[in-house]
């Protein structure tokens, strides 16, 4: 008896261990924040003109989305895939950062002085191999997530992106956020994997692409694309798109058309942007 209840005590501890991490924001494997979805949050889905290669150019346009974001009251700012160098840029290669390092700094700043969550597709170099990746930013500039692209599409670029592994999701005072990109969104065991994680919602970055005259019916692939990946995986999707033409690399000459759109887990749009021209929108994600 006496053993039982040392055993029964020592659960106890744990247990009120466990609760006290999750209750100061901890990460514990495993454990949900249920205490983070006590309040709304605002995501802004910020559709930027993209200019290939312009790097500088395109930290202007990041920041001055986030400076609008964080004006019109978001907690999060959502932006689209490969942000500073344009998707299927070769020279990405050669001028791609370490994440972290110089690029991701920079964002962490950004986001730490205008006291926002930042999500962003960034290409990222690593040793000799270049992934499409996308980093989650909490508001004091810390990274909390990042993930590497699986669904590469190696046949468009030579060397191709390297493929990462697996998708993720994070506990944080914004609720449970998971995150793919763009063409994993097409796999519906990274889908399953996604749902399994259990997210209260799910931000993908987009660099959705096609020839001129196939805009604006181009966008309708891509609601069709949300709304499948928000259905499967039962919770809202902000998908979003960058606006511009791609000037370097094998799709050079089509145009981003944008339409950045959210569906809710029931397939319903929440929200979509203007059609090839930036723009700002905002959803609300409620508590369950």
């Amino acid at each position: 008896m006496r053993m039982l209840q040392i055993k029964h005590r020592r659960l106890s501890s744990i247990a009120g261990l466990l609760f006290v991490l999750a209750s100061i924001g901890l990460g514990v494997p495993g454990l949900h924040d249920a205490r983070a979805l006590d309040r709304p949050v605002k995501i802004a889905s910020a559709q930027i003109v993209c200019l290939d290669g312009d790097r500088s150019g395109n930290l202007v346009r990041i920041e001055n989305a986030v400076i609008k974001a964080k004006e019109a009251g978001a907690d999060l700012v959502a932006f689209p895939e490969s942000c500073l160098f344009g998707w299927e840029n070769p020279d990405a290669h050669q001028r791609a950062c370490p994440i972290p390092g110089k690029d991701s700094d920079i964002l962490c700043d950004m986001a730490k002085r205008h006291q926002i969550y930042i999500h962003i597709g960034l290409d990222e170099k690593d040793g000799d191999k270049l992934y499409g990746a996308a980093i989650l930013i909490d508001d004091e500039g810390k990274i909390l997530l990042k993930h590497r692209k699986n669904n590469v599409l190696a046949e468009l670029m030579t060397p191709p992106y390297s493929e990462g592994k697996g998708v993720e999701a994070v506990d944080t005072p914004l609720g449970r956020i998971g995150v793919m990109i763009c063409a994993d969104s097409f796999r519906k065991n990274l889908l399953k994997e996604m749902k399994e994680l259990k997210p209260d919602y799910v931000l993908i970055p987009y660099g959705w692409a096609a020839e001129e005259d196939k805009w604006p019916g181009h966008g309708k692939e891509l609601m069709k694309t949300v709304q499948n990946a928000a259905k499967f995986t039962g919770c809202t999707v902000v998908g979003t798109d960058l606006v511009g033409e791609i000037s370097h690399g094998p799709w050079t000459g089509q145009i981003y058309g944008g339409q950045s759109l959210a569906s809710d887990g029931d397939g319903k749009v929440l929200f979509v942007s203007k059609d090839r021209d930036s723009d700002l929108s905002l959803v609300t994600v409620g508590a369950r």
